[in-house]
């Protein structure tokens, strides 16, 4: 009786016991399990962190090196051709339109070669392109680019009719811009046709006492005629002539019969940019038949098949102008002399065209590609023709983004590649995308993974992923000097990478642009004065130089030595190399048939970028008088004292722009220094073998009481003769002490330039600072 008592909580103990020996098996199962799950994601977590911590460090590193590239680069000022309303980047380009000029339509010279405009300005010579999105959008409306530029002559007046895109809009719009000067300068009208579809390629003519205009409007899918209720800015549609998409088309009247040629490219089969189609009629009106062989070409379409402007008739021929998109959309216009045009045949050869091919790249302004060209007979007997060009190919902008983030991949890539030689990154992906993972997963998951054989691919690779590394570890010892090295490639092809992937995404085109002044670009000649111990800076000079949009020539002052020949330069310009009887300094600013208005004096060791040139231009050509230049100086104090660009800032103000880097009037400057009255300052100019900048800014000093000097800041420069060990003035204290004596000699013959003194950061622009 006792026992039962007893047993029974003994049983039921033991039972308990067992059952919680058992539960405390399975307890200790379960708290193992649940410290093991704990302990590899403290571990995971751990290495993500190292391994996060890592990658963002060193992506900040390598981001630091290429922000400071940027930083010297890239231009620090904005260009001022992009116009706050319009000229946004587009992925279609920076299309504008120029003039030029010829005695046939087969020897065109640009506006600038002609001199078409000469007067007291400085906007002489006027150059290419005379018609941009700036000036357009600074008229009233606003646009990307400019193109297609089809010529319409009224007397002395030129109409000039183009495609526009709409900046708000993205549309194209046709544009109208009038000329009273033969070209030189063109005035924006407006919008003549606006339709809710696009519309380019503006073909306008006259037939019966009337003017219409047949633009390209494929969107639609048909081509229709517009006629001008009042020209140039109303017009009215007149008929649907082809309810077909044809693409830049025109009408031409040979033969006694009217003829439309055009490209459909709706077609299947049909070849884009390589399909031509000819319709002949009665009427510009219609109706319009198709000829009998049509599509007349339907191939590659860089044989010129689909239209590029305007035919023309030249000694009696009738000639087509096509367009090569071999390379890019619209590379280049091609000429095709007409032999056979009937109903049955049609027959054509091309002829060379004469235009010389632009060669300065995306610094000119159709360095890319020139698509479309208009030609027409003056009354005068000679020839002028519009055309259009761009400096950057198709689909540029689209094309640098995708290389940008294509090279920013690359660089994290790298990033993650030293993380793991350096043992900062144990694995590539996280262990629960991984197979034979030890963490607990439900039996439903098991079989969803069992049933999915894509999951368990993917697992298996990402698992032999994670292996790779341990790998990589292995056979790269960070101990040895070969390991050392690879590291050391593997950072600096990152950093390379990661500042060439912040040059396509924010480096902009590459191009280094003019900077219009009043809506207009113009051209100056470059002067360097050197001796043969100096042609390595000499070639060096003419490499750089000679690429910059407004460049027109290089003038070389040839001092001493056997001089070289204009073949020994890698110029995209004329080289003229005028060689001196005696070694003189004063022989920088003699007397020479420069065909410029603007002469920039800059010295063969000066390195500088063409922006930093193309801004001292336009500051120029705002103040011709003066002379404007890139190094400051100040002179005051009794007793004068030459003194570097230091003291200037230290007294916040300068009166004097040396001339070894400086624009000026080379008609008025020249002139100026050899006249008579300067006669005794160059004979102190040969005595010291210096100071042929100092006399000239007493000179003009002299010549006004208002302001004669003009600074712009360059980006940078580099000085080149210290490379080669061939600098004029090697000790500075007694080139100073030269300059010094001089300083005295001019003031007592020419006054005082302390009298004046012009403070920095005086103008607008803030390029004086």
């Amino acid at each position: 009786m006792v026992s039962g008592p007893i047993s029974g909580p003994i049983g039921v103990s033991s039972g308990g016991g067992g059952g919680g020996g058992g539960g405390g098996a399975n307890g200790s199962s379960g708290g193992c399990c649940h410290m093991s799950l704990k302990w590899r994601w403290e571990q995971q977590h751990r290495l993500f962190s190292s391994g996060f911590v890592f990658f963002l460090g060193c992506f900040v590193l390598f981001g630091s090196f290429a922000t400071l590239y940027a930083w010297f680069a890239f231009n620090p000022y904005a260009s001022s051709s992009v116009s706050s309303l319009g000229c946004q980047e587009d992925n279609e380009g920076s299309w504008s339109v120029g003039v030029v000029f010829g005695d046939s339509p087969f020897s065109l010279k640009p506006i600038e070669t002609v001199n078409v405009w000469k007067d007291e300005t400085a906007a002489w010579p006027v150059a290419n392109p005379v018609v941009t999105c700036a000036s357009v959008s600074d008229g009233g409306f606003p646009s990307n680019f400019v193109a297609d530029p089809f010529l319409h002559v009224k007397g002395d007046t030129y109409y000039l009719f183009y495609e526009t895109k709409n900046s708000i809009t993205m549309q194209g719009d046709i544009g109208v811009a009038k000329s009273t000067d033969k070209g030189a300068t063109w005035q924006p009208l407006g919008i003549a046709l606006d339709e809710e579809w696009h519309l380019s390629y503006p073909y306008v003519f006259e037939y019966l006492g009337q003017t219409y205009m047949m633009p390209e409007g494929s969107a639609k899918g048909d081509l229709r005629l517009y006629r001008a209720v009042k020209f140039p800015l109303q017009w009215t549609l007149e008929k649907v002539i082809v309810k077909k998409p044809l693409v830049d088309s025109f009408i031409i009247e040979y033969n006694g019969i009217y003829w439309l040629f055009g490209s459909d490219h709706s077609g299947f089969g049909t070849k884009k940019n390589g399909q031509l189609e000819i319709w002949y009629s009665s009427s510009p009106l219609g109706p319009w038949n198709p000829h009998r062989k049509n599509p007349i070409y339907n191939v590659d379409k860089s044989v010129g098949a689909r239209n590029g402007g305007r035919p023309f008739f030249y000694d009696g021929h009738l000639y087509r102008v096509g367009q090569d998109c071999g390379e890019t959309y619209g590379k280049r216009v091609r000429v095709f002399r007409v032999d056979v045009l009937s109903k049955d045949e049609y027959k054509e050869v091309e002829v060379p065209l004469g235009l010389v091919e632009p060669s300065k790249g995306r610094n000119a302004w159709n360095g890319a590609r020139y698509h479309h060209l208009d030609v027409q007979q003056l009354s005068t007997g000679k020839w002028i023709g519009v055309m259009d060009g761009d400096r950057v190919p198709s689909g540029d902008s689209v094309r640098r983004f995708i290389l940008g983030c294509t090279s920013v991949a690359v660089a994290v890539l790298l990033i993650v590649l030293l993380g793991v030689l350096l043992g900062a990154v144990k694995c590539l992906v996280p262990l629960n995308w991984c197979t034979y993972n030890s963490g607990k997963r439900s039996d439903a998951l098991l079989a969803w993974e069992r049933s999915y054989f894509f999951s368990s691919k993917v697992r298996r690779f990402c698992s032999r992923l994670n292996r790779a590394t341990s790998y990589l570890r292995c056979r790269v010892k960070l101990n040895t000097c070969a390991g050392r090295v690879i590291l050391g490639l593997i950072f600096a092809v990152g950093v390379i990478v990661m500042c060439t992937g912040v040059k396509y995404i924010y480096g902009g085109s590459g191009a280094e642009e003019a900077y219009t002044w009043e809506g207009q670009y113009s051209q100056f000649t470059m002067l360097t004065m050197t001796y043969d111990a100096r042609l390595w800076n000499l070639k060096l000079y003419v490499k750089h130089y000679s690429r910059c949009s407004s460049v027109r020539e290089i003038v070389v002052v040839w001092n001493k030595g056997i001089p070289p020949k204009e073949s020994d330069f890698d110029s995209k310009v004329p080289v003229k190399i005028r060689i001196e009887k005696q070694n003189s300094l004063n022989n920088r600013f003699r007397i020479d048939s420069i065909e410029t208005k603007a002469v920039l004096e800059l010295d063969d060791d000066i390195m500088m970028s063409c922006d930093d040139i193309e801004r001292g231009f336009k500051v120029w050509r705002q103040h011709p008088d003066r002379i404007v230049g890139f190094y400051p100086r100040l002179v005051n104090g009794n007793p004068l004292k030459y003194r570097g660009e230091s003291y200037a800032r230290t007294h916040k103000g300068y009166n004097m722009i040396l001339t070894g880097a400086a624009f000026m009037d080379n008609q008025v400057a020249f002139k100026r220094y050899w006249s008579e009255e300067a006669s005794k300052g160059r004979e102190v100019v040969d005595k010291f073998f210096n100071c042929e900048d100092v006399l000239m800014n007493f000179l003009y000093a002299n010549a006004s009481s208002s302001k004669t000097v003009e600074y712009v800041r360059p980006a940078w420069a580099i000085d080149t003769s210290k490379l080669s060990g061939a600098a004029i003035s090697r000790n500075t204290q007694v080139h100073y002490q030269i300059r010094s004596n001089c300083l005295v000699k001019f003031s007592e013959m020419y006054g005082k330039l302390a009298r004046h003194k012009w403070e920095f950061d005086g103008r607008k622009d803030g390029w004086d600072v």
